[in-house]
């Protein structure tokens, strides 16, 4: 809410509490952006649809049900989903897909990730989705054969993330780390400012960044 009030040319219309009725919320709003539990991403994606209202998505731990409801909304509405929506990964997801691609299987891939004691998911959203794409890029399955993950929770570390390719020549390390949960904010409401002008379509936060492919 502190990024919005700050930003001039962005206005917090309503804030929905899932005891009440989304209706009112979704239609009074440019775009809906999403931040909560996967519990109520059926509920969210039913009235965007409904609404025909824009949606920007940082929910993390949907399942494949719910994918396919957020693909079949993404066909009426733009939808922009990300499981980070910090700008700086983004950019880290294009470099390493990038680098996988031109360097190729002969370097082996590693990506490391820290996070604070509370957080559930092992290894991360962000890990996970950062090894999908070096896996897309060499054509290969997102398993453990095409990159292997090593996860730490100390403290109350936002988020660190390390991706690091090897041969018997030399190493590539890429990373990025968060300092404060801000940036999160700060990348859902560039997604929404971009979205507001989009064609119906399911994109990522690379899109907005680098344009729909």
């Amino acid at each position: 809410m502190q990024a919005i009030e700050a930003a001039d040319d962005l206005q917090l219309s309503a804030v929905w509490a899932r005891d009440e009725s989304i209706d009112a919320v979704v239609a009074a709003a440019d775009v809906i952006i999403d931040f909560s539990l996967p519990e109520a991403t059926a509920t969210v994606l039913a009235a965007v649809s409904k609404h025909r209202t824009p949606l920007v998505c940082g929910v993390s731990g949907l399942d494949e049900s719910l994918l396919k409801a957020m693909q079949q909304a993404a066909t009426v509405i733009p939808v922009v989903y990300d499981r980070n929506m910090s700008q700086g990964v983004a950019v880290l997801d294009d470099l390493v897909s990038r680098a996988a691609g031109s360097l190729g299987n002969e370097f082996s891939a590693e990506i490391h990730e820290t996070h604070h004691v509370h957080k559930v998911d092992s290894p991360s959203g962000t890990a996970l989705k950062l090894g999908e794409s070096i896996a897309a890029a060499r054509a290969q399955e997102a398993d453990e054969d095409a990159v292997r993950f090593e996860v730490e929770r100390r403290g109350e570390v936002p988020g660190d993330h390390t991706v690091i390719f090897s041969s018997a020549t030399e190493t590539l390390t890429l990373g990025h780390s968060v300092t404060t949960r801000e940036v999160f904010a700060e990348g859902a409401l560039r997604a929404a400012r971009w979205i507001s002008s989009q064609p119906a379509g399911l994109y990522r936060m690379r899109d907005v960044l680098f344009g729909s492919k």
